[in-house]
């Protein structure tokens, strides 16, 4: 898993205020602020545990695969209104630590807690970079682009924090995707790069393993590159739902590698109901949910027999392919 691009929350306006030269402070609620910013923080921080223990679990069978260390940084400059977000979480600097993904080498130190401000990446200053006044997205694109390329490059990377110190974070390697969280949005969707969940898309009243589930649908489609094939071969209805059947295949592979219960991808269709997007006697995009869900059960002796054997569920040895990733090329 490679470092997210974290607060889209900011480019989607997460706090009330806009910014201007002059901010009415009598106005600004900043304990209400500041509960926004972290509520938003909690719903990232169970994205990207979720995303990094089935990045890791699975990092055997993927074909492309990244160091990581499991940081994921904010950058006030992509808030609606960085003085109002500096504030209301008391920072003096833009860049500060967002989430550490539970189990990764980040998570490991007690200083890269949330909104601990980042002085130095590698000894560079990112609070030094330029930046838009406000909902600039792309300073911390840049920021997490340097950590990955610094962390292919030496093999670990130095966080440097404000006030002195540094932490020094040796990677382990994951499978490649970025989890994102898009907030008041209800996307759920994936690209050959990047997983993307929005905080409305209902996913977050789930319990542990129904979510795990969501997430590693999504992920299947980035693992399996779908968006490249479908680039290549067409996005026609039959690709489409071609690509969707697979993703929904690959998912108990994907939970059971991570130790999550492999049977909640079935349980996730059973109980979420997705729609098939049909329409009268046209075909929709995906499956009837029960469909799906048999789908999912069918693929479970498969995955408990190579558990038992083997200890893991091989799925680029084992996974019945319905796609050829070769064609189009």
């Amino acid at each position: 898993m490679r470092a997210a691009l974290a607060l889209i929350a900011a480019a989607a306006g997460l706090l009330s205020a806009s910014a201007s030269a002059e901010i009415d402070w009598d106005r600004v609620d900043l304990a209400q602020e500041r509960a926004a910013i972290e509520s938003f923080q909690s719903f990232d921080q169970r994205l990207q545990d979720t995303g990094w223990k089935l990045a890791r679990g699975n990092v055997d069978f993927c074909d492309r695969v990244v160091p990581s260390v499991g940081l994921q940084l904010q950058d006030l400059a992509s808030y609606g209104s960085p003085e109002i977000a500096r504030r209301a979480l008391g920072l003096e600097r833009d860049f500060a630590v967002q989430t550490a993904a539970q189990g990764s080498p980040a998570a490991g130190d007690e200083a890269l807690r949330p909104n601990r401000e980042i002085a130095a990446i590698n000894g560079v200053d990112p609070n030094a970079w330029e930046a838009e006044e406000r909902l600039y997205w792309q300073r911390l694109k840049r920021a997490h682009d340097a950590i990955d390329e610094l962390l292919a490059d030496n093999g670990s990377i130095e966080i440097g924090l404000a006030g002195g110190g540094a932490v020094l974070l040796q990677p382990v390697e994951v499978c490649a995707a970025r989890f994102e969280l898009a907030a008041r949005s209800d996307e759920m969707r994936a690209t050959s790069e990047r997983v993307l969940i929005g905080t409305d898309s209902g996913l977050f009243a789930f319990d542990e393993n129904m979510f795990a589930a969501a997430i590693a649908h999504e992920l299947a489609h980035t693992l399996l590159d779908h968006t490249g094939w479908r680039d290549r071969n067409g996005r026609g209805r039959a690709n489409v739902r071609a690509t969707e059947r697979e993703a929904d295949r690959l998912m108990p592979w994907l939970l059971a590698n991570a130790g999550y219960d492999p049977a909640a991808a079935a349980r996730f269709f059973r109980e979420f109901r997705p729609t098939s997007g049909s329409v009268l006697f046209i075909r929709g995009s995906h499956e009837k949910w029960q469909t799906r869900a048999a789908l999912v059960e069918a693929e479970l002796p498969v995955i408990a027999q190579l558990i038992e054997v083997e200890g893991k569920a091989d799925w680029s040895t084992y996974f019945r392919r319905e796609v050829d990733p070769r064609a189009g090329l």
